[in-house]
């Protein structure tokens, strides 16, 4: 539940959603609402979609591993990187099969436009740099280019397997995401244990290290996600409609959801949940409070703000 300070009194407003904590052995510790509640991951998939890409040979630095896990705002270095991605194995973005978009940062809109923008371009996606990674591995292993999108591609096929044994859950039916890929079924509970493997497993080391030293190009400044990279020894990745998955290193996995597709109550949630489950320090605390904190206006001025009412039932 999350209440909503007005300033002429206290109105509480309920955000259905759910949110789940599962221990370095994938073992439930904490939780709220209902976790068995399927959804679909969105990009909350990157790391693992970016981490097939790894083994099937893209050869991502780490910046670039950043970029593929990303939801990038389309600033200049984020897109200067996706095509240098694509350049090192002899691409360029009419490669790309995510729709043209202008990017997701209203700052890196006006950007362009003030620079003589006129039109979006595949590039500018958000999702740019998981495709760059999808088409860098095609490449190196030999695969077609032009179907990496198809559901039946050998990439698809590995990332719907792998994202289905670290959930302990089947990711069928898979539907399409916004960017053209195959977007995948989860629960709070499974999407937990996800993150969970992100924090702990070996496997998943360079793309737990890209995330949490490189924030701002996996998601932005002051998202979330990025806060949480920036404040723990932790990796995070938000996906559209309102979840977000978080690692804390050899700890912990932490999945929320927001059932309206609200992703500042999810962030918020998050927030909140990982706060009680570590017993952060005050000045911690206080730093993904603030990164997270939905400011309320109305008539054109602040009136009130999102304020966590997560109740945690501990196992």
């Amino acid at each position: 539940m999350l209440a909503v300070q007005i300033r002429s009194g206290l109105v509480e407003t309920t955000h259905e959603g759910a949110f789940a904590a599962v221990n370095s052995a994938r073992e439930l510790v904490a939780h709220s609402g209902d976790i068995d509640l399927p959804f679909f991951l969105r990009s909350s998939a990157k790391p693992f979609q970016a981490f097939v890409a790894q083994e099937f040979g893209a050869g991502l630095a780490p910046v670039e591993l950043a970029l593929a896990c990303a939801s990038h705002d389309g600033f200049p270095a984020h897109v200067a990187i996706v095509d240098a991605m694509l350049a090192k194995a002899g691409l360029d973005e009419s490669h790309l099969q995510c729709p043209p978009l202008w990017p997701l940062s209203l700052k890196a809109r006006d950007l362009l436009v003030g620079r003589g923008a006129t039109a979006p371009r595949r590039i500018w996606h958000d999702c740019s740099g998981k495709h760059a990674g999808w088409l860098r591995a095609c490449v190196a292993a030999g695969l077609p280019t032009d179907s990496y999108l198809n559901p039946d591609h050998p990439i698809q096929v590995r990332v719907a397997a792998l994202v289905s044994e670290l959930g302990d859950y089947p990711v069928e039916p898979r539907g399409i995401d916004g960017c053209g890929a195959p977007v995948l079924r989860t629960t709070v509970r499974a999407m937990a244990r996800m993150y969970a493997a992100l924090a702990v497993d070996d496997r998943f080391q360079d793309v737990f290290s890209a995330m949490h030293r490189y924030p701002a190009l996996v998601s932005g400044v002051g998202n979330g996600d990025a806060a949480v990279a920036t404040a723990l020894d932790g990796a995070a990745k938000r996906g559209a409609l309102g979840c977000i998955g978080v690692g804390i290193r050899n700890q912990l996995g932490v999945a929320t959801k927001s059932f309206d597709g609200n992703d500042r109550v999810a962030a918020l949630a998050a927030a909140s949940g990982l706060d009680q489950v570590l017993n952060l320090s005050e000045t911690v605390s206080h730093s993904l409070a603030v990164a997270s904190s939905v400011t309320v206006f109305g008539g054109g001025e602040e009136v009130g703000a999102l304020e966590s009412r997560l109740e945690l039932s501990p196992l």
